[in-house]
């Protein structure tokens, strides 16, 4: 219990450069939350004070709750855009009801361990994952890049330049941060014709306030939002989990998986009881987070609480922060999040993993839909594997010197994929009387292979030959026993254990 307490104490509060790094880090990821939770809410079609309030709810609580330190988690357009027809059809209210029902589902999730399910996403999918979030994340900036002003551009220009060159002389202040306070103190002074948050929506003024969704507790409500709440509990899990996996390996430490699930869900249901909508963990502000140095629970705190600051306190001033300065922190984020080493990859990784990789890019860029790109991926690694282990095995035939007899030596894996080629493989075409087959080199993984066995045996004996099937192990031979068949005569297969 004290070792417990004191790993928790130490997520959050580290030495002092470590203190300081996170509380920069924070800063700057509250400054780049903006204009996303705007064009979030935007997509959703709701009013921008949702989207940010959620983005304040979520990270604060996230920052108690969850179980990977120094991950940013608000709202985010994977879940806003599952939400769009709830929205339009029946109101915020209803949305809000959804995102509490997508809170408590989450934390079941957690409750049941379905963060084991991240065992089956294999790496290929992983790097697709990231690849096509970088992707999207420039897409993103496109707007931004297309019909501005020339001062646009030179200010992105500079923006760049700071971020990547300020860390050659100091480290100790996060670069990001530099690079936006310098654009906006010129963007200010000298007026420059660029595009502002501001000009995004309209920044609500005030704190948030506690209040029910205002809907009736019937189950025709439940039969509305369920399954909008199932959708965006699952794609908000699904990101969270992966992007958790992720800033696992930049900071080459562990997260907890299951506290990371009921971590999302509790986050949401305080974000919906205070006006915002669903979320999850954003691996763009994760990454930007990191990069700047925030490494515990107390950089995901700061970026929450010093937004509920800036919408609160100083709304005029961030609505006059230049959109070239966080354009240019985002189209950072898009390069480091980008995995480069990928595309030397595809010729010296193995054909299969560079489909897989390649085909989750194209489905969530083509679809913006990040669950269905990884299920792509999941499903094509399923049967590549599948294809691969199917032509793992082999089956040796040899007669005796007086042909009465044939052995049969079967090595590898049975199961459904390779049940086909290995009942193909006992197609005895002599008049050997007596059949063999000797099983100790093979494993029985299903029935599928159990009932293939069977097949066999009955074919082999309606043809008038004695049958004995030798050498399970004895993982196949339990499942042997549980589900062979006996044959017409009443011969039972036999299954000795060694």
């Amino acid at each position: 219990m004290t070792e417990t307490f004191s790993n928790y104490r130490s997520q959050w509060f580290s030495d002092g450069p470590g203190m300081r790094r996170d509380i920069l880090a924070g800063i700057v990821v509250a400054l780049a939350l903006i204009p996303e939770a705007i064009g979030f809410s935007i997509i959703a079609g709701v009013d921008p004070r949702v989207g940010l309030y959620a983005s304040v709810a979520i990270a604060i609580v996230i920052a108690f709750t969850g179980g990977r330190p120094g991950m940013i988690s608000a709202a985010t357009a994977a879940v806003a855009v599952v939400v769009v027809p709830l929205v339009r059809d029946h109101g915020v209210d209803y949305l809000f009801a959804a995102t509490i029902l997508m809170g408590l589902i989450q934390i079941v999730a957690g409750l049941l361990r379905l963060d084991l399910l991240m065992q089956f996403v294999s790496r290929s999918v992983i790097t697709g994952f990231v690849n096509a979030l970088a992707i999207l994340i420039f897409m993103a900036q496109l707007p931004q890049l297309t019909g501005v002003t020339w001062e646009a551009y030179a200010m992105i220009a500079g923006g760049l330049a700071i971020i990547y060159l300020f860390p050659r002389l100091t480290k100790a202040v996060p670069s990001p941060l530099v690079a936006i306070l310098v654009l906006s103190a010129i963007s200010i002074g000298m007026g420059l014709s660029v595009n502002r948050v501001g000009d995004m929506g309209a920044l609500p003024e005030g704190l948030p306030a506690f209040a029910l969704p205002n809907v009736p507790l019937t189950l025709d409500t439940l039969r509305i939002i369920l399954p909008y709440s199932l959708t965006m509990a699952a794609v908000g899990l699904l990101e969270s989990l992966l992007t958790a996996q992720i800033v696992d390996d930049m900071t080459d430490t562990e997260s907890d998986k299951k506290r990371e699930c009921a971590g999302q869900g509790s986050a949401n249901i305080v974000a919906a009881f205070f006006g915002g909508m669903g979320g999850c963990a954003m691996i763009g502000q994760s990454v930007i987070n990191v990069t700047s140095g925030g490494r515990g629970r107390l950089s995901t705190f700061v970026a929450g609480a010093f937004l509920l600051f800036l919408l609160a306190v100083l709304g005029p001033f961030v609505g006059q922060i230049p959109m070239p300065a966080l354009v240019a922190v985002m189209i950072m984020v898009s390069i480091g999040t980008f995995s480069w080493n990928s595309i030397p990859n595809l010729r010296r990784h193995p054909a299969t993993s560079s489909v897989v990789m390649v085909t989750t890019v194209v489905v969530v860029v083509a679809t913006h839909d990040l669950s269905l790109g990884v299920l792509a991926g999941v499903l094509l690694s399923g049967i590549f594997f599948a294809a691969k282990v199917q032509r793992m095995f082999a089956v040796e035939r040899s007669l005796s010197a007086d042909g009465t007899k044939a052995t049969y030596c079967v090595t590898g894996q049975i199961f459904f994929a390779s049940v086909d080629r290995f009942t193909r493989a006992f197609q005895v075409e002599d008049d050997a009387k007596n059949v063999l087959i000797d099983v100790s080199a093979a494993h029985f993984w299903d029935i599928s292979g159990v009932g293939a066995l069977d097949k066999i045996v009955a074919r082999l004996r309606r043809e008038g030959r004695s049958v004995e099937v030798v050498g399970y192990n004895r993982a196949s031979a339990d499942i042997i026993d549980k589900f062979a068949l006996y044959d017409k005569t009443g011969v039972e297969i036999g299954a000795v254990p060694h």
